[in-house]
């Protein structure tokens, strides 16, 4: 097997995540719109949007294996998504004190040569404690977990934040579901083992 692989994503835990399989990888900026459409589920659009990152690298990268991987958080009504500012951290703490928030991760795998498209979505959920103010500001303050969807690091503090975690692997809290991705490695022709 003497393709590439090309993690489609910048995301620095992405990256950590893909590292640990031992695997040789570069990766790749895909420009893609990540507008959600209209009426499309919070499903729908990880797979739509994992798919097209792959895609847009794929198509410029021959002999090739392109993995994409895009994440929503689902509170049971709304998507949300990285908070950005501290404000919107503590207003999605707060709604999710106490609730479980689902995780949808979706993955994608693109053989550039054949145009073989393998893809689906990792659900993984969580179950928050009954968080106060002063616990919510210390986590934030602590771990600066902006640039996270649900404004958590589950590979670091935010695990003090859950009464329980549920789903088939955990990588796919962190935003790229491992497992998955092995078993569609190896229908190519990749064993990490």
């Amino acid at each position: 097997m003497n393709k590439k692989i090309v993690l489609a994503s910048t995301s620095p835990y992405r990256k950590a995540l893909l590292e640990k399989l031992n695997l040789t990888f570069t990766t790749a900026k895909p420009e893609t719109d990540e507008t959600a459409l209209a009426d499309e589920s919070a499903i729908e659009l990880v797979e739509r949007l994992a798919i097209a990152k792959a895609q847009a690298i794929a198509s410029k990268t021959p002999e090739a294996l392109v993995i994409g991987s895009d994440q929503v958080c689902f509170n049971g009504t709304q998507i949300l998504g990285k908070p950005g500012t501290h404000d919107n951290a503590v207003a999605q703490l707060k709604a999710a004190s106490g609730k479980k928030v689902t995780f949808y991760t979706g993955l994608a795998l693109i053989n550039s040569d054949t145009g073989e498209i393998s893809s689906l979505v990792e659900p993984y959920t969580v179950h928050f404690r009954e968080l106060t103010e002063q616990m919510i500001e210390n986590y934030i303050r602590l771990e600066q977990p902006l640039d996270c969807a649900g404004s958590f690091k589950s590979e670091g503090l935010g695990i003090s934040l859950f009464s329980r975690l549920e789903g088939r692997d955990p990588n796919s809290l962190i935003g790229l579901p491992l497992i998955s991705l092995i078993e569609m490695l190896e229908k190519q022709g990749v064993n990490v083992i």
